[in-house]
């Protein structure tokens, strides 16, 4: 039975937009997430209702929102933010008791779209679907993907693209960038009732602003540090796409790193590299504080109050660093790291930069003993190896620690190209195949070819947001 409320309209008009969907010509159901469908408690009648809910031609329970935001995008301030092309249709409590947002993303304008159409075409939405559901089978907090819906109707980019529609699930969609659209019109009213409304549905232990601002900086320092644990870059670390529920959102110009380059960029728009792989851990920081810097209005820019959130961001790098190093720790199975255990790390690490090494296979192959790569009859490695099997070969749990930090397969930026460039043909099986192949990413026993680095013809160099 669906139980479904709408907690977040029932703030005041300032946070939304109400606006619904706009109606699409042909509805055609291409994916069901009868899983998470499952787990949600949703139901329905038919394959028609989907297809016209999960569109937006017809209204799921609830009043139909565009959330207002504002926003860091690299590293400059908009005020003037919001969903340009996503309805927030309601949400779902689940069996468990846990309650979910029902979004969908490229349903058309709202009062935020900013000349935008609205729309998304298919590329980019099944991407999304891909990778998020791989993050989440990798166990990194994420977003999900019910629904993917073909609209029927073209949407125009570069050239005439097929239009398509996701159905999101979040905890919420409450933004850092929610935060600073109230500070910034100095509505301390409002930002208040964000807070309040914050720590009642994702951290009802919470009694204070200051402890607010520790709980979902060390959640975004968690989960920073586990994209870094297998390879992922998000590629735009904007502040209006870190959740403070901390759970990665928004997979435009994401990608995976092949070999390993702690300097890798794949988004065609980060021109100076600010979300480069290893630049992540900085770049939270910075947007935490930002978030401080919002919530200091509530406490009059109180100096004692400044001190306090001063402290905290400066405890969250600590505990990022460490998090990042306990991580990486796990990948060699360490199961409790000490401070020589990072100049082993770093040391791996710079061989493997030195020589483009696979990152994925690397660790995936090392943790069942296995040897494909030159470099590892190199003297450099060689001395490296002889140290680490040192440290662990006392670790009785070690082998395990590492089955499960060392995924097999990650969604490769070129295989999930293919997939795309396959559906856009009107074949979607290889997009099938390689999600269910995602579903056991660390016990991974099927198709070579989803396991293979790309070859020189196959990279994938940049990426694009693209919707």
């Amino acid at each position: 039975m669906n139980r479904f409320e709408n907690s977040y309209a029932l703030l005041p008009e300032s946070f939304y937009s109400i606006t619904p969907p706009t109606p699409v010509a042909n509805p055609k159901l291409l994916k069901w997430n009868a899983k998470l469908a499952q787990d949600l408690g949703l139901e329905f009648e038919s394959l028609n209702e989907k297809e016209n809910i999960f569109s937006g031609n017809l209204p799921l329970n609830g009043t139909p929102i565009a959330q207002k935001y504002a926003g860091h995008q690299f590293g400059q301030f908009n005020p003037d933010l919001g969903d340009g092309r996503a309805h927030l249709l309601t949400e779902v409590i689940s069996p468990d008791g846990e309650r979910y947002d029902i979004a969908l993303k490229g349903s058309g304008k709202t009062p935020y779209s900013r000349g935008g159409d609205g729309r998304a075409w298919l590329g980019p939405i099944l991407r999304e679907y891909i990778v998020s559901e791989a993050m989440y089978n990798l166990g990194i907090p994420t977003t999900r993907s019910l629904a993917i819906v073909s609209s029927g109707e073209p949407v125009y980019r570069e050239a005439k693209m097929p239009g398509a529609i996701i159905t999101r699930i979040a905890k919420s969609h409450i933004r850092i960038g929610t935060f600073q659209w109230f500070a910034a019109t100095s509505d301390i009213k409002n930002l208040k009732i964000l807070l309040d409304y914050s720590i009642k549905r994702h951290y009802p232990d919470v009694i204070s602003t200051a402890e607010f601002l520790r709980a979902v900086s060390l959640n975004q320092a968690r989960l920073v540090a586990e994209w870094m644990r297998v390879g992922f870059i998000h590629g735009v670390m904007n502040t209006d796409n870190c959740l403070i529920s901390g759970e990665t959102i928004d997979y435009g110009p994401c990608a995976f790193m092949d070999e390993y380059n702690p300097d890798k960029v794949f988004s065609s728009i980060d021109k100076f590299g600010r979300y480069s792989f290893s630049n992540q851990s900085k770049v939270i920081i910075w947007n935490l504080a930002q978030l401080a810097s919002a919530l200091l209005m509530l406490h009059d820019d109180d100096q004692n109050t400044l001190e306090i959130f001063q402290e905290i961001i400066n405890e969250t790098s600590t505990y990022l660093s460490n998090e990042y190093y306990a991580q990486f720790a796990s990948k060699l199975g360490i199961v409790t790291p000490d401070e020589k255990d990072k100049r082993l790390i770093d040391d791996l690490l710079t061989i493997l930069a030195g020589e483009t090494a696979d990152f994925t296979n690397f660790f995936s192959k090392v943790t069942n003993n296995e040897r494909p790569f030159k470099f590892m009859m190199k003297t450099a490695y060689l001395t490296w190896e002889k140290k680490w099997q040192n440290r662990v070969k006392n670790i009785p749990d070690a082998k395990p620690t590492m089955r499960r930090a060392n995924p097999v397969i990650i969604p490769r930026n070129h295989i999930v190209e293919q997939a795309i460039q396959s559906a856009l043909s009107g074949d979607f099986e290889p997009f099938y195949s390689l999600n269910e192949a995602l579903q056991n990413p660390y016990d991974y026993k099927g198709q070579c070819n989803f396991l293979n680095a790309p070859r020189e013809d196959e990279k994938v160099t940049a990426t694009f947001c693209g919707t």
